[in-house]
């Protein structure tokens, strides 16, 4: 595949915006991507990657909320729902070493990618996980991702919140940081407004909320709620 093709594909993709409460106050775990990386260099995300083949094949020991299931399948090929969670948890564990986990074993055969989850004898969870944004990477960028983003609290996590010990090098100062904080970082457009959103579901977490959902059309930029 060339630099060309590479731009026009969309690629379904899932983001972990994990938080926790330290000292009272809310805060959000993000690294830095790496200066020679195609997608983002030197920039501040949240953990997060491309759906693989492999999430498909895997079940979760808790399933995502009806509501989430309902609304990751909008616009979205059939089946779509469990692969984004299981490649938000896979794509966490990967770059921060975090897992979202319970212990328990599973009867089905195990993707290589996988192997290392269950083989510290833990299953994914996915009832941890809520859907609360979409957005398609705009034309002209070098990687495009049609990125479904999750928010999961750390009280989830199989093990301390603060051991990076076996995380890959994909994201570096991998910390965690106050969230009103976070935007003083050097993020990507598309993660302040994510930042944003955040904080208005932390301030008010029982106000039921549309999720937003950027897209374009040629140069055209969208914002729909669904």
């Amino acid at each position: 595949m060339d630099e060309s093709e590479k731009r026009r594909i969309i690629r379904d993709a899932a983001t972990i915006v994990l938080l926790r409460v330290h000292d009272g106050k809310h805060q959000v775990l993000m690294g830095q991507r790496g200066s020679s990386a195609a997608f983002m260099p030197n920039k501040y995300v949240f953990p997060g990657g491309a759906v693989d083949k492999q999430d498909y094949d895997i079940a979760p020991a808790t399933p995502l909320s009806s509501v989430d299931d309902l609304k990751l399948s909008h616009l979205a090929p059939d089946g779509i729902a469990p692969a984004l969670a299981m490649a938000a948890i896979r794509e966490l564990w990967e770059e921060t070493g975090l897992m979202l986990a319970k212990a328990g074993t599973t009867d089905q055969e195990v993707p290589a990618d996988w192997q290392g989850f269950y083989n510290k004898g833990l299953v994914p969870r996915a009832d941890s996980l809520r859907f609360f944004f979409r957005a398609i990477t705009p034309p002209g960028r070098p990687r495009r991702f049609d990125a479904r983003f999750f928010i999961a609290d750390c009280t989830s996590l199989h093990g301390p919140d603060d051991d990076f010990s076996e995380a890959s090098d994909e994201l570096s100062h991998l910390h965690w940081i106050d969230l009103k904080e976070a935007k003083a970082l050097d993020l990507p457009s598309i993660t302040e407004v994510v930042l944003s959103e955040v904080l208005a579901i932390v301030q008010n977490p029982d106000t039921p909320r549309k999720t937003p959902f950027f897209h374009h059309d040629g140069e055209r930029l969208h914002f729909t709620l669904f």
